[in-house]
Protein backbone atom coordinates (compact mmCIF):
# COMPACT_ATOMS: atom_id res chain seq x y z
CA UNK A 1 0.00 0.00 0.00
CA UNK A 2 1.57 3.42 -0.90
CA UNK A 3 1.80 6.57 1.05
CA UNK A 4 -1.25 7.81 0.51
CA UNK A 5 -3.70 5.34 0.01
CA UNK A 6 -2.32 4.01 3.60
CA UNK A 7 -3.75 7.83 4.50
CA UNK A 8 -6.73 7.71 3.32
CA UNK A 9 -7.36 4.49 5.07
CA UNK A 10 -7.02 6.59 8.14
CA UNK A 11 -8.56 9.39 6.91
CA UNK A 12 -11.77 7.10 5.95
CA UNK A 13 -11.71 4.85 9.08
CA UNK A 14 -15.15 5.13 10.92
CA UNK A 15 -14.90 5.85 14.50
CA UNK A 16 -16.39 3.86 16.85
CA UNK A 17 -19.50 4.96 18.50
CA UNK A 18 -20.86 4.49 22.22
CA UNK A 19 -23.61 2.26 20.27
CA UNK A 20 -20.72 0.06 19.45
CA UNK A 21 -19.18 -0.15 22.57
CA UNK A 22 -22.84 -0.65 23.84
CA UNK A 23 -23.27 -3.72 21.65
CA UNK A 24 -20.19 -5.26 21.88
CA UNK A 25 -20.49 -5.15 25.76
CA UNK A 26 -24.06 -6.56 25.76
CA UNK A 27 -25.45 -3.09 28.08
CA UNK A 28 -27.21 -0.40 27.47
CA UNK A 29 -26.30 2.77 25.58
CA UNK A 30 -27.37 4.95 28.56
CA UNK A 31 -24.91 2.65 30.70
CA UNK A 32 -21.85 3.01 28.66
CA UNK A 33 -22.54 6.81 28.73
CA UNK A 34 -22.73 6.84 32.78
CA UNK A 35 -19.61 4.53 32.99
CA UNK A 36 -17.43 6.27 30.36
CA UNK A 37 -19.26 10.10 31.35
CA UNK A 38 -15.41 11.06 33.06
CA UNK A 39 -17.43 13.54 35.64
CA UNK A 40 -18.79 10.87 37.25
CA UNK A 41 -16.52 8.52 40.17
CA UNK A 42 -15.33 5.83 38.25
CA UNK A 43 -17.29 2.39 38.90
CA UNK A 44 -14.63 -0.69 39.95
CA UNK A 45 -17.56 -3.46 38.99
CA UNK A 46 -16.88 -6.19 36.56
CA UNK A 47 -19.60 -4.28 34.33
CA UNK A 48 -17.90 -0.99 34.16
CA UNK A 49 -14.24 -2.51 34.11
CA UNK A 50 -15.40 -4.61 30.71
CA UNK A 51 -17.03 -1.23 29.31
CA UNK A 52 -13.80 0.68 29.11
CA UNK A 53 -12.00 -2.62 28.11
CA UNK A 54 -14.24 -2.49 24.79
CA UNK A 55 -14.56 1.17 24.42
CA UNK A 56 -10.37 0.79 24.70
CA UNK A 57 -10.13 -2.30 22.16
CA UNK A 58 -12.42 -0.24 19.98
CA UNK A 59 -10.74 2.85 20.43
CA UNK A 60 -13.58 4.37 21.52
CA UNK A 61 -13.13 8.32 21.89
CA UNK A 62 -15.78 10.65 23.75
CA UNK A 63 -17.20 13.10 21.24
CA UNK A 64 -16.90 16.34 23.08
CA UNK A 65 -19.16 18.34 20.73
CA UNK A 66 -22.00 16.41 20.96
CA UNK A 67 -21.98 15.77 24.61
CA UNK A 68 -21.38 19.27 25.36
CA UNK A 69 -24.27 20.33 22.95
CA UNK A 70 -26.24 17.70 24.96
CA UNK A 71 -25.56 19.06 27.98
CA UNK A 72 -25.35 23.01 27.33
CA UNK A 73 -22.47 23.73 27.79
CA UNK A 74 -18.86 23.30 26.33
CA UNK A 75 -16.72 21.59 28.35
CA UNK A 76 -14.06 24.40 29.02
CA UNK A 77 -13.18 26.09 32.50
CA UNK A 78 -11.31 29.43 32.22
CA UNK A 79 -8.68 30.78 34.75
CA UNK A 80 -7.39 33.15 35.30
CA UNK A 81 -4.06 34.28 36.73
CA UNK A 82 -2.22 37.46 37.18
CA UNK A 83 0.59 36.40 34.60
CA UNK A 84 2.40 32.93 33.60
CA UNK A 85 6.05 34.38 34.49
CA UNK A 86 4.97 34.07 38.01
CA UNK A 87 6.46 30.32 38.99
CA UNK A 88 3.15 29.55 41.62
CA UNK A 89 0.53 30.79 39.58
CA UNK A 90 2.08 28.93 36.55
CA UNK A 91 2.15 26.09 39.02
CA UNK A 92 -1.50 26.47 40.32
CA UNK A 93 -2.73 26.63 36.52
CA UNK A 94 -1.29 23.30 35.69
CA UNK A 95 -2.81 21.92 38.73
CA UNK A 96 -6.37 23.13 37.58
CA UNK A 97 -5.75 21.88 34.04
CA UNK A 98 -5.17 18.36 35.65
CA UNK A 99 -8.06 18.55 37.99
CA UNK A 100 -10.37 19.79 35.16
CA UNK A 101 -9.04 16.94 32.87
CA UNK A 102 -9.69 14.43 35.63
CA UNK A 103 -13.61 15.69 35.72
CA UNK A 104 -13.39 15.71 31.05
CA UNK A 105 -13.26 19.10 31.10
CA UNK A 106 -10.41 21.42 29.79
CA UNK A 107 -8.96 24.89 31.39
CA UNK A 108 -8.00 27.56 29.31
CA UNK A 109 -5.76 30.67 30.62
CA UNK A 110 -6.13 34.13 30.15
CA UNK A 111 -3.54 36.81 31.96
CA UNK A 112 -4.21 40.59 32.99
CA UNK A 113 -1.30 41.64 35.43
CA UNK A 114 -2.66 43.60 38.27
CA UNK A 115 -4.84 45.99 36.19
CA UNK A 116 -8.32 45.86 37.00
CA UNK A 117 -9.14 46.89 33.36
CA UNK A 118 -7.24 43.97 31.88
CA UNK A 119 -8.89 41.25 34.69
CA UNK A 120 -12.34 42.82 33.24
CA UNK A 121 -11.27 42.65 30.03
CA UNK A 122 -10.13 38.71 30.28
CA UNK A 123 -13.38 37.63 31.86
CA UNK A 124 -15.30 39.27 29.28
CA UNK A 125 -13.04 37.37 26.75
CA UNK A 126 -13.40 33.98 28.87
CA UNK A 127 -17.52 34.23 28.89
CA UNK A 128 -17.41 35.51 25.09
CA UNK A 129 -15.94 31.61 24.46
CA UNK A 130 -18.64 29.90 26.38
CA UNK A 131 -16.44 28.68 29.35
CA UNK A 132 -18.60 27.17 32.07
CA UNK A 133 -17.36 28.88 34.71
CA UNK A 134 -13.93 31.21 35.90
CA UNK A 135 -11.22 30.10 38.49
CA UNK A 136 -9.68 33.30 39.26
CA UNK A 137 -6.56 33.95 41.66
CA UNK A 138 -6.26 37.55 40.67
CA UNK A 139 -8.83 39.01 43.53
CA UNK A 140 -8.11 42.19 44.99
CA UNK A 141 -9.68 43.11 48.09
CA UNK A 142 -11.21 46.46 46.12
CA UNK A 143 -12.38 44.61 43.34
CA UNK A 144 -15.88 44.85 42.26
CA UNK A 145 -15.72 41.81 39.89
CA UNK A 146 -16.31 39.19 42.08
CA UNK A 147 -19.77 40.89 43.33
CA UNK A 148 -20.44 41.94 39.96
CA UNK A 149 -20.12 38.15 39.25
CA UNK A 150 -22.65 36.95 41.82
CA UNK A 151 -24.89 39.25 40.81
CA UNK A 152 -24.97 37.88 36.90
CA UNK A 153 -25.18 34.58 38.51
CA UNK A 154 -22.07 33.36 36.92
CA UNK A 155 -20.38 30.47 37.98
CA UNK A 156 -16.80 31.05 39.56
CA UNK A 157 -14.15 30.40 42.39
CA UNK A 158 -11.61 32.49 43.76
CA UNK A 159 -8.17 30.61 44.05
CA UNK A 160 -4.95 31.42 46.05
CA UNK A 161 -6.75 35.15 47.33
CA UNK A 162 -10.42 35.63 48.40
CA UNK A 163 -12.48 38.29 48.78
CA UNK A 164 -14.64 36.74 51.82
CA UNK A 165 -17.63 36.35 50.10
CA UNK A 166 -17.36 34.51 46.56
CA UNK A 167 -16.50 30.78 47.29
CA UNK A 168 -13.00 30.42 47.61
CA UNK A 169 -10.13 27.93 47.63
CA UNK A 170 -7.54 28.95 49.91
CA UNK A 171 -3.90 28.35 51.85
CA UNK A 172 -4.29 28.98 55.39
CA UNK A 173 -2.31 32.06 54.98
CA UNK A 174 -2.13 33.04 58.95
CA UNK A 175 -1.06 29.78 59.58
CA UNK A 176 1.51 29.74 56.87
CA UNK A 177 3.14 33.48 58.13
CA UNK A 178 2.61 32.56 61.88
CA UNK A 179 4.97 29.17 61.35
CA UNK A 180 7.49 30.97 59.29
CA UNK A 181 8.24 33.56 62.06
CA UNK A 182 7.52 30.79 65.10
CA UNK A 183 10.34 29.27 63.23
CA UNK A 184 12.73 32.13 63.66
CA UNK A 185 11.71 32.84 67.02
CA UNK A 186 12.11 29.03 68.10
CA UNK A 187 15.38 29.46 66.74
CA UNK A 188 16.47 32.08 68.68
CA UNK A 189 15.90 34.80 66.87
CA UNK A 190 14.44 38.09 68.19
CA UNK A 191 15.13 40.63 65.52
CA UNK A 192 12.79 39.90 62.39
CA UNK A 193 11.97 41.69 59.54
CA UNK A 194 9.37 41.21 56.80
CA UNK A 195 9.48 41.48 52.99
CA UNK A 196 5.69 41.81 52.39
CA UNK A 197 3.43 41.64 49.40
CA UNK A 198 0.69 44.30 48.19
CA UNK A 199 -1.48 45.31 50.50
CA UNK A 200 -4.80 44.45 48.08
CA UNK A 201 -4.12 40.91 48.49
CA UNK A 202 -5.70 38.64 50.84
CA UNK A 203 -2.89 36.34 51.53
CA UNK A 204 -0.37 38.65 51.85
CA UNK A 205 -2.14 40.88 54.01
CA UNK A 206 -3.50 37.32 56.04
CA UNK A 207 0.61 36.15 56.15
CA UNK A 208 1.47 39.67 57.59
CA UNK A 209 -1.05 38.74 60.23
CA UNK A 210 0.45 35.49 61.18
CA UNK A 211 3.91 36.89 61.55
CA UNK A 212 2.38 40.02 63.75
CA UNK A 213 0.62 37.29 65.86
CA UNK A 214 3.80 35.31 66.34
CA UNK A 215 5.73 38.15 66.99
CA UNK A 216 3.26 39.59 69.55
CA UNK A 217 3.01 36.15 71.39
CA UNK A 218 6.82 35.81 72.14
CA UNK A 219 7.04 39.40 73.03
CA UNK A 220 8.89 40.62 70.60
CA UNK A 221 8.68 44.10 68.53
CA UNK A 222 7.81 44.77 65.22
CA UNK A 223 10.19 47.42 63.97
CA UNK A 224 8.63 49.12 61.04
CA UNK A 225 12.20 50.03 59.19
CA UNK A 226 12.51 46.05 59.04
CA UNK A 227 8.80 45.84 57.32
CA UNK A 228 7.99 46.76 53.77
CA UNK A 229 4.88 45.66 51.25
CA UNK A 230 6.03 44.73 48.01
CA UNK A 231 4.42 43.14 44.60
CA UNK A 232 5.73 39.18 44.82
CA UNK A 233 8.41 39.87 42.41
CA UNK A 234 12.33 38.61 42.58
CA UNK A 235 12.79 42.98 41.60
CA UNK A 236 10.97 43.91 44.55
CA UNK A 237 12.93 41.35 47.07
CA UNK A 238 16.04 42.39 46.31
CA UNK A 239 14.73 45.96 46.22
CA UNK A 240 13.31 46.15 49.72
CA UNK A 241 15.84 43.23 50.84
CA UNK A 242 18.63 45.86 50.17
CA UNK A 243 17.32 48.70 51.94
CA UNK A 244 16.70 46.55 55.50
CA UNK A 245 20.32 44.87 55.17
CA UNK A 246 21.65 47.66 54.41
CA UNK A 247 20.24 49.95 57.48
CA UNK A 248 23.18 50.63 59.81
CA UNK A 249 21.54 48.36 62.59
CA UNK A 250 19.91 45.26 60.54
CA UNK A 251 17.72 41.87 61.57
CA UNK A 252 19.29 38.31 62.16
CA UNK A 253 16.36 36.69 59.96
CA UNK A 254 14.14 37.98 57.25
CA UNK A 255 10.68 36.57 56.44
CA UNK A 256 9.52 36.79 52.62
CA UNK A 257 5.95 36.13 52.12
CA UNK A 258 7.02 34.57 48.72
CA UNK A 259 9.79 32.48 47.46
CA UNK A 260 10.10 35.03 44.97
CA UNK A 261 10.64 38.05 47.39
CA UNK A 262 13.31 35.28 49.21
CA UNK A 263 14.86 35.39 45.78
CA UNK A 264 15.50 38.90 45.35
CA UNK A 265 16.71 39.08 49.27
CA UNK A 266 18.92 36.07 48.60
CA UNK A 267 20.74 38.44 45.77
CA UNK A 268 20.80 41.41 47.94
CA UNK A 269 22.39 39.83 50.89
CA UNK A 270 24.98 38.10 48.12
CA UNK A 271 25.86 41.93 46.91
CA UNK A 272 26.25 43.14 50.67
CA UNK A 273 28.37 39.90 50.93
CA UNK A 274 26.37 38.76 53.65
CA UNK A 275 26.09 34.73 53.57
CA UNK A 276 21.96 33.54 53.97
CA UNK A 277 21.81 30.96 56.53
CA UNK A 278 24.90 32.46 58.85
CA UNK A 279 25.37 36.11 58.60
CA UNK A 280 21.02 36.07 57.52
CA UNK A 281 18.81 33.48 58.33
CA UNK A 282 15.64 33.33 55.23
CA UNK A 283 12.41 32.03 55.44
CA UNK A 284 9.99 31.71 51.98
CA UNK A 285 6.83 30.97 51.42
CA UNK A 286 5.17 28.37 48.73
CA UNK A 287 8.20 25.89 48.21
CA UNK A 288 7.98 26.07 44.47
CA UNK A 289 11.15 23.92 43.37
CA UNK A 290 13.71 26.15 42.72
CA UNK A 291 14.59 26.75 46.29
CA UNK A 292 15.32 23.43 47.60
CA UNK A 293 18.08 23.70 44.85
CA UNK A 294 19.78 26.92 45.45
CA UNK A 295 23.38 26.42 46.91
CA UNK A 296 21.50 27.30 50.11
CA UNK A 297 18.53 25.87 50.58
CA UNK A 298 15.37 27.73 51.17
CA UNK A 299 13.57 27.50 53.84
CA UNK A 300 10.35 28.10 53.04
CA UNK A 301 6.09 27.17 53.76
CA UNK A 302 4.83 24.71 51.65
CA UNK A 303 0.53 24.94 50.73
CA UNK A 304 -0.22 21.83 48.24
CA UNK A 305 -1.15 23.57 45.27
CA UNK A 306 -2.70 20.73 43.82
CA UNK A 307 -5.38 20.64 47.10
CA UNK A 308 -6.19 24.41 46.27
CA UNK A 309 -7.28 23.52 42.48
CA UNK A 310 -8.73 20.41 43.33
CA UNK A 311 -10.97 22.07 45.30
CA UNK A 312 -11.52 24.96 43.61
CA UNK A 313 -12.51 22.88 40.51
CA UNK A 314 -14.88 20.56 42.41
CA UNK A 315 -16.76 23.71 44.11
CA UNK A 316 -17.10 25.58 40.51
CA UNK A 317 -18.47 22.09 38.88
CA UNK A 318 -20.70 21.42 42.29
CA UNK A 319 -21.89 24.42 43.19
CA UNK A 320 -24.87 23.20 45.65
CA UNK A 321 -21.82 21.49 47.81
CA UNK A 322 -20.26 24.81 48.24
CA UNK A 323 -18.64 26.18 51.14
CA UNK A 324 -18.20 29.87 50.78
CA UNK A 325 -14.45 28.89 51.57
CA UNK A 326 -12.36 25.68 51.59
CA UNK A 327 -9.16 26.28 53.47
CA UNK A 328 -5.60 24.12 52.66
CA UNK A 329 -3.13 23.54 55.71
CA UNK A 330 0.22 25.03 54.94
CA UNK A 331 3.22 23.26 56.43
CA UNK A 332 7.17 24.19 57.30
CA UNK A 333 9.88 23.08 55.69
CA UNK A 334 13.19 23.85 57.41
CA UNK A 335 16.28 24.18 54.98
CA UNK A 336 19.99 25.24 55.05
CA UNK A 337 18.98 29.30 54.76
CA UNK A 338 17.03 28.96 58.85
CA UNK A 339 19.82 28.68 61.50
CA UNK A 340 20.25 29.77 65.56
CA UNK A 341 21.76 33.62 65.30
CA UNK A 342 25.62 34.11 65.77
Amino acid sequence: MDQESENNGIADKKLATMRDVARVAGVSVSTVSRILDERLPASRSASAEKVRQVARELGYRRDYVASSLRRGDTGTLGVLVPRLTDAVTAMLFEEIARAAARRGYFAIVATCGDSKEQERSAVESLLDRRVDGLIMSTCRLDDPLPQALREQDIPHVLALRTDGSSPSSVGDDELGGYLATRHLIDLGHREIGLIGGPDFASNARNRRAGFERAMNEAGLTVNPAWCCDSDFSIPSGEREGAKILGLPHRPSALFAVNDELAIGVVAAAHHRGLVVGEDLSLVGYNDIPLVSRLPVALSSVRTPLDHIASNAVDMLLNPEENNIIRVTTPSLIPRKSTASPR
